[in-house]
């Protein structure tokens, strides 16, 4: 199994749910008062025969017009039409944006050949919300034009596929387990975005249940010490991939 970090960027995102490029080299964090920062990099996955994407980003495009999560495919050496799925953790902006490339004159398919897997309560709620979160635009196209397996509870996608519905981020937010005889693989999503967040216990106010997430993350990282999982972070900003160690007094420490 191969996997590929693809860094879409910085950003600072405020109350109005905008992400605005954030470069920490030119730009200060005090004249953006009251916004998160955040990294945001979806993942590819080479798992045997199949090409697979966790989650899209925003979808933005660079100063030539290209799709970045496009170009970050292609300078791993793929192409995006190489994707045979897209498997969503949840459709908030941030990870649903790139699901379709904004053009001067519409919307594209980002990926046309994938099967796009997402949870059926978490689409019908992102449908039925007015938060800006969601973008019911993009949700509208891709109905219209791609090939979507909606899957419930938790299951298995394939032998080596396995989702794991958390809730905790969303009420229908799933996580997602590759397992190909070999390599273990966990990608957490918005319930496990970066690896400090197993270190500290604490309750996010930017969760539907701050406290479910809590306790999943407890799961999920002492589950990843036992058994060597390679963990995603998909805001991660010290590491994006690394294995996870929980000493004799519980605490972790990320590798």
């Amino acid at each position: 199994m191969q996997v590929f970090t693809l860094f879409e960027g910085s950003y600072s995102v405020a109350a109005d749910k905008k992400f605005i490029p954030f470069d920490p080299q030119t730009d200060q964090a005090k004249d953006r008062p009251g916004s998160l920062f955040i990294h945001v990099q979806p993942f590819l996955i080479k798992l045997g025969s199949h090409l697979l994407l966790l989650d899209t980003g925003l979808g933005y495009s660079n100063d030539e017009g290209r799709m970045i999560l496009h170009e970050n495919i292609k300078k791993v050496g793929f192409e995006p039409q190489d994707v045979d799925y897209v498997l969503m953790s949840h459709l908030h902006f941030d990870h649903s944006g790139g699901m379709v490339h904004r053009t001067p004159t519409g919307m594209d398919l980002s990926f046309p050949n994938a099967t796009y897997v997402i949870n059926r309560g978490e689409w019908e709620s992102a449908f039925s919300k007015t938060s800006s979160s969601y973008r019911t635009d993009i949700f509208d196209f891709v109905q219209r034009n791609a090939q979507i397996q909606f899957v419930e509870d938790s299951g298995d996608l394939t032998s080596e596929i396995s989702y794991i519905l958390t809730g905790g981020h969303t009420p229908f937010h799933q996580a997602w387990f590759f397992d190909d005889g070999q390599d273990k693989v966990f990608f957490g999503g918005d319930v496990l975005p970066e690896p400090e967040e197993l270190v500290k216990k604490f309750i996010a106010k930017y969760d539907y249940d701050g406290r479910r997430s809590m306790e999943l993350r407890e799961e999920f990282g002492k589950s990843a010490a036992e058994n060597n999982w390679l963990c995603l972070f998909y805001h991660g900003k010290s590491k994006t991939t690394a294995f996870v160690e929980q000493n004799e007094e519980g605490h972790f420490k990320v590798v």
